[in-house]
């Protein structure tokens, strides 16, 4: 008889690193540190801090499960790279998870929201749209659990799509960055010839 994969889940999409490692549907441990930036950097030390914790390696995963967002640009592309590089090197599954199914495993009679910026929420409704918060209020809903349980909640969903097709991760955008073009005019390239 086959033994319970173990998967490694984590989620970046808001200000905070967060991670779970789960043996089937048995959660081994699950972190979370606040932060508004430095994910980059501190992604990889936690989840060998995680796997250490619970004496695991990076051999011992059988796939890895990604928050896709939505919610901040930068901090979903930090994880999603980091998920289809650990499994390409590691030679397993990435599942991406989006924080909507995350919410909608632990409340499938509500709508799924996630903060958004300047007053908006994201909602799942019936395609992901970014709406005022009045109008949220107004709508029968459940925000994201907390940064560790998001997390476990991302690594359950992943779970439940292990050994099943899946495409690689890609980012959750409900709206196009907030970045704008640079002010100043690009250098000149000179020609060496």
């Amino acid at each position: 008889m086959p033994s319970d994969p173990v998967l490694l889940a984590f989620d970046t999409s808001a200000a905070h690193c967060a991670a779970a490692l789960l043996c089937g549907p048995a959660v081994l441990a699950a972190t979370a540190e606040e932060m508004g930036r430095g994910q980059a950097e501190r992604l990889i030390p936690l989840l060998e801090e995680l796997l250490a914790e619970t004496g695991h390696s990076w051999a011992d995963l059988d796939a890895i499960g990604v928050g896709i967002g939505p919610g901040n640009f930068t901090g979903i592309r930090i994880s999603v790279s980091a998920a289809r590089g650990l499994a390409l090197g590691l030679d397993i599954p990435a599942i991406g998870v989006s924080t909507f199914d995350a919410i909608h495993a632990e409340h499938p009679d509500l709508i799924p929201a996630v903060p958004g910026p300047r007053g908006k929420a994201y909602v799942a409704r019936p395609d992901p749209a970014l709406i005022d918060l009045d109008a949220l209020e107004q709508l029968p809903h459940a925000m994201p659990p907390a940064p560790a349980d998001l997390a476990r909640a991302i690594g359950q969903v992943a779970l439940g799509r292990f050994g099943t097709e899946q495409p690689a991760p890609a980012p959750l955008y409900v709206k196009p960055a907030d970045a704008a073009p640079a002010r100043d005019a690009p250098p000149v390239i000179l020609d060496d010839a």
